[in-house]
């Protein structure tokens, strides 16, 4: 039975996703792969159905009626995953911002040094960001000081959204507790795992911004990073 999947969310990504399933399955590590599609009118779903044949037994689609964001494109994808038996699950882009290559490397923190969380950071050595604008770069990694300042959190990049989860992570958290569905998710779930101390590792990886397609980032998934953490750091004093 295979241990791993990758979770890969779409919406409009009809320029990358045939190139990004092709280069999953082609690592040295099995894995398998579950496309969330937000009812693309491009027609990615409709191309994963036409690789659907080539891997009938590894490649996975499921559609949602419509756009509802990252985060809850990520927990429809955790449940379908915990009702089969891996014992891995990725986050991944569909745009090459993540290079599949580091699939094995998440896989071996995890799989073989015991983290219960991997993280393809960033941050953890330097500023890893390819074809970022300054301002950008700003954004995002005074984020993570400002997630770490406010939460505790020993993570460089918390806005990370490349990861690996053992299942017993998944299993732990009440998916119906998470508020936050942009950039804010990310650092929901992390922050969730960090206070049942789980294992948490960052494995140095290269960003790459999309070269086709269009970002999917706006100003109020930033906003909802910036005061969400203020309200869930507030919420874990008072729950403890």
């Amino acid at each position: 039975m295979q241990d791993a999947v990758v979770i890969i969310p779409t919406f409009n990504e009809i320029e990358n996703i045939d190139a990004i399933i092709e280069a999953v399955f082609s690592q040295e590590k099995a894995f398998h792969v579950l496309v969330v599609d937000d009812n693309s009118p491009d027609g990615t779903a409709d191309k994963v159905r036409e690789l659907q044949s080539k891997y009938p037994d590894a490649l996975f689609l499921e559609v949602r009626k419509e756009k509802s964001g990252l985060g809850t494109a990520y927990i429809h994808g955790f449940k379908w995953c915990l009702e089969r038996t891996y014992e891995y699950v990725f986050e991944m882009d569909a745009d090459f911002s993540h290079n599949p290559k580091d699939l094995v490397r998440l896989y071996n923190a995890c799989h073989e040094k015991g983290a219960a969380l991997s993280i393809g950071s960033r941050y953890v050595k330097g500023i890893n960001v390819v074809n970022w604008p300054l301002s950008r770069i700003i954004l995002s990694y005074g984020a993570s000081i400002y997630v770490r300042l406010i939460t505790g959190m020993r993570i460089n990049d918390s806005t990370a959204g490349f990861i690996c989860y053992h299942r017993s992570v998944l299993e732990s958290i009440n998916f119906d507790d998470i508020k936050f569905i942009g950039y804010a998710f990310q650092i929901e779930m992390k922050f969730k795992a960090y206070l049942k101390h789980f294992k948490i590792v960052e494995v140095p990886v290269i960003f790459t911004d999309r070269t086709k397609g269009q970002s999917k980032l706006s100003t109020g998934i930033i906003s909802e990073a910036i005061f969400g953490v203020v309200s869930m750091k507030f919420k874990s004093i008072f729950n403890k």
